[in-house]
């Protein structure tokens, strides 16, 4: 009888057993995103051109630092997705395209619009490091700008410095007395 409900359950829309619920996958941690970084540089090292080598240490010096700073973006963010997927998917992926192929072909064929494999790489590779250093520098201007709101917010709470840098200012605090010293402790009147 199983059966038959089952059946009168589908052909009213209804499943028999219930679907597994789909769950998206963690965020990659902060530790998972550097070390990605790192081993992208580990596969590169003695492997590649020079011009190669600088952009990768660009790209990662850039993650490095803003790793950090991916809370200010906000999780969900554009630019946070550009951080991660950027160590964790086109920097690995981009590197290891390249260095799969044959090293004289990669550095000395044409491939694709007039350019090398190399020549190619190294257009992605700086399109990803001037995207980054955007990325940081809007987060930089917004750490600035915060600065520059804190300290107009501290000018104007203590707008009257003399009350804030003399806490006797104000109160009737007596004044000392004119005067030339003749002995300690002694004045003599002008």
């Amino acid at each position: 009888m199983g059966w038959f409900s089952d059946m009168l359950g589908r052909l009213g829309g209804r499943s028999a057993t219930p679907e597994p619920a789909f769950e998206l996958p963690a965020p990659p941690t902060s530790a998972e995103i550097l070390a990605s970084v790192e081993r992208v540089e580990q596969q590169i090292e003695g492997r590649v051109p020079p011009a190669v080598t600088a952009r990768v240490h660009r790209i990662t010096g850039t993650v490095d630092d803003m790793v950090p700073r991916l809370d200010r973006l906000g999780g969900g963010s554009q630019q946070a997705h550009t951080v991660v997927a950027t160590a964790t998917s086109y920097l690995p992926e981009a590197v290891g395209a390249y260095l799969r192929l044959p090293r004289d072909f990669a550095d000395r064929r044409v491939v694709a619009q007039g350019k090398t494999s190399l020549m190619l790489l190294c257009d992605q590779l700086d399109l990803l490091g001037v995207t980054l250093d955007k990325i940081s520098d809007a987060v930089s201007r917004a750490d600035a700008a915060a600065l520059v709101a804190h300290g107009a917010f501290l000018a104007e709470k203590f707008r009257d410095s003399s009350i804030a840098l003399d806490p006797g200012a104000g109160r009737g605090t007596p004044q000392p007395p004119t005067g030339t010293a003749t002995e300690p402790g002694r004045l003599e009147a002008p």
